[in-house]
């Protein structure tokens, strides 16, 4: 049974403020807890005026804090930002806190625009082309100490926390299937090269300590209402957000707008017809029938689902519905 979880951003709408936010990522995972989702991941973005989980580790420790049994984790922590040391004593100390629920998810962009980059790393010449090293090197500092080791992380070492490999590329899957780690696409926004990239960590994936066949997790948007002219409104805010993005306007999440679609030129059509191209939109039945199709079409182990709602309320209860759907499928199968 293909497993769902969370992919949450901690969205910052208009009209609203960063404290609420948080308050509103707290509560989905509370909800996603109970209705049996596996995991709930944070993500990590810069100097994006929407998003207010740019601290990762600091937000997944408020929400592991107030969960149970849920997983939770990043989704992830854009290494090329930190030094491999500062994350493992980040994550081991989660680790060390919440023990057995915590997962790391590794991606190489920098989650930000080259001037943010510039004011988090300083440096950009040892960025991204070091991150497989990095990540190395971040594995072993969870693995227990070796003769003579002279850094250690504490906490940390011992850990032997989950890593994961994020990519939205053929490089992070080639990545993953050579470390013989697990791999999440991020195919809820850009998809294009989704097919390829299954089949290249499929096929040459190696096993490792940590995992001993290929398990892959797919980034899909899901808006669920009671019905489908409901659900492609609340669909809305999302596209708003992608334009306003995409032509160098980022800001809060927007509230819906009826017919916006209609309102865009070609070209935005276009460029969110392939950006968003993996979404489910609508009401429980659609919703079911589109969650089937995209598992059956890529074979997906699970579900990384996330939805950018105006409406908090109008989000706990898309998960719900979709909870509900999921188990439908489940059943037939």
């Amino acid at each position: 049974m293909t497993a769902l979880s969370v992919l949450d951003l901690s969205p910052i709408v208009e009209g609203s403020d960063e404290s609420q936010s948080l308050a509103n990522s707290l509560d989905l995972a509370r909800h996603a807890e109970r209705l049996g989702y596996k995991r709930f991941w944070l993500a990590e973005h810069h100097n994006m005026p929407g998003i207010a989980s740019a601290a990762t580790a600091v937000v997944i420790a408020h929400v592991a804090g107030g969960t149970r049994t849920i997983r939770v984790g990043a989704g992830g922590i854009m290494l090329p930002n930190h030094s491999p040391l500062v994350i493992a004593e980040q994550f081991g100390t989660l680790a060390a806190l919440h023990p057995g629920r915590i997962d790391l998810g590794l991606g190489r962009a920098p989650g930000t625009d080259m001037g943010t980059a510039r004011a988090l790393r300083r440096n950009l010449d040892a960025g991204a082309d070091n991150f497989p090293q990095d990540v190395i090197e971040l594995m072993g500092y969870f693995q227990p100490a070796e003769p003579g080791q002279r850094v250690h992380a504490v906490p940390g070492e011992g850990q032997k926390v989950p890593v994961w490999i994020l990519g939205s590329s053929l490089y992070g899957a080639q990545l993953a299937a050579m470390l013989g780690l697990p791999y999440a696409f991020a195919s809820h926004f850009a998809p294009a090269e989704l097919d390829h990239a299954l089949d290249i960590y499929r096929s040459r994936f190696q096993p490792s300590e940590q995992l001993d066949k290929p398990y892959v997790m797919l980034g899909l948007n899901v808006f669920a209402a009671p019905t489908d002219a409901e659900a492609r409104l609340l669909f809305t805010s999302l596209q708003q957000a992608f334009v306003n993005l995409r032509t160098g306007r980022p800001g809060k999440l927007p509230p819906p707008v009826e017919g916006y679609e209609s309102s865009l030129d070609p070209m935005a059509k276009s460029m969110l017809g392939q950006a968003l191209s993996c979404a489910v939109v609508g009401s429980p039945d659609t919703v079911r029938q589109g969650i089937d199709a995209f598992v059956r079409r890529t074979g997906a182990d699970e579900l990384m689902v996330t939805a950018q709602m105006f409406d908090h309320a109008a989000r706990v209860r898309s998960f719900e519905i979709l909870a509900d759907a999921h188990k439908s499928v489940s059943q037939a199968a």
